[in-house]
């Protein structure tokens, strides 16, 4: 029987991507999303193209006790073979903080910063058994600065990249390795789903990569034990830049791309 790799927020975009170059590189598949029906029709097209197990869960991952849930479902269902978690599953709002539903930011941070610690913390056991495994927590470039109007999604990323990373220090010497993805502009759903107006969704569009190629990417940095994958050559460096550009203007500039297009 093949490892096995468990992605949330595997129905849709980069985690669909993610399931299928997994499952292209022998790994059979866990999948958790909240709908069971494009759950269901991925894990059809998975088995043929992969020829491997897959099996699905849905699930609101922001519910009582799912991390629980889900290690549990894992221990069934891999019995000792889980060597990847992905931890994609997570959604950005965009607007003026002060404007925005305080119950859907809470609910954002829960889903893009609790939800990867809790799955984390319960599936570790699993994977340090294995004899080489994987975790890897899908950020985003907005991790790399602040970003007006994108404030608590930005902030949400950051924090997932500075945990991957002193998580990774942690573990070096075990099995298991740990990477942050962080992609660019994506072909998704993402810019609908935070609430973008048809302008600066049009805007993004321009630049975002195919969630394939940030799949592939991703993937290869993984099993390559790189800490931090960045897909686009674009993308890698206005992230290295915000490094050493003061933070002021950075902000400026992210301010102008996106705050200009709120009514």
């Amino acid at each position: 029987m093949p490892p096995f790799a468990l992605i949330t927020g595997a129905s849709r975009g980069i985690g669909r991507e993610l399931a299928r170059e997994l499952a292209r590189r022998g790994y059979g598949l866990l999948l958790v999303a909240r709908s069971a029906a494009d759950l269901a029709e991925l894990c059809t097209e998975l088995r043929t193209l992969g020829q491997v197990p897959v099996e699905y869960l849905p699930l609101d991952l922001t519910s009582p006790n799912a991390a629980a849930r889900v290690a549990e479902w894992a221990t069934e269902q891999a019995a000792g073979r889980l060597a990847v978690l992905v931890n994609n599953a997570g959604f950005g709002l965009w607007g003026r903080f002060a404007d925005l539903s305080a119950a859907e930011q809470l609910n954002m941070l829960q889903l893009n910063m609790l939800v990867p610690v809790a799955l984390t913390h319960a599936l570790l056991p699993q994977l340090r058994a294995a004899p080489r495994a994987y975790v890897l927590n899908v950020a985003s470039t907005a991790a790399y600065q602040a970003v007006p109007t994108l404030a608590l999604y930005a902030a949400s990323k950051a924090f997932l990249l500075t945990f991957s990373r002193g998580l990774r220090y942690e573990l070096l010497g075990t099995s298991v390795s740990v990477s942050c993805l962080s992609p660019g502009a994506t072909s998704t759903d993402f810019a609908d789903r935070a609430g973008m107006n048809p302008e600066l969704q049009q805007t993004s569009a321009r630049f975002a990569m195919k969630p394939a190629e940030v799949a592939r990417i991703g993937v290869a940095g993984l099993l390559a034990g790189e800490a931090e994958i960045i897909p686009g050559v674009l993308n890698k460096v206005s992230a290295r830049l915000t490094g050493v550009v003061p933070k002021a203007l950075t902000e400026k500039i992210a301010a102008g791309l996106y705050e200009k297009h709120l009514k």
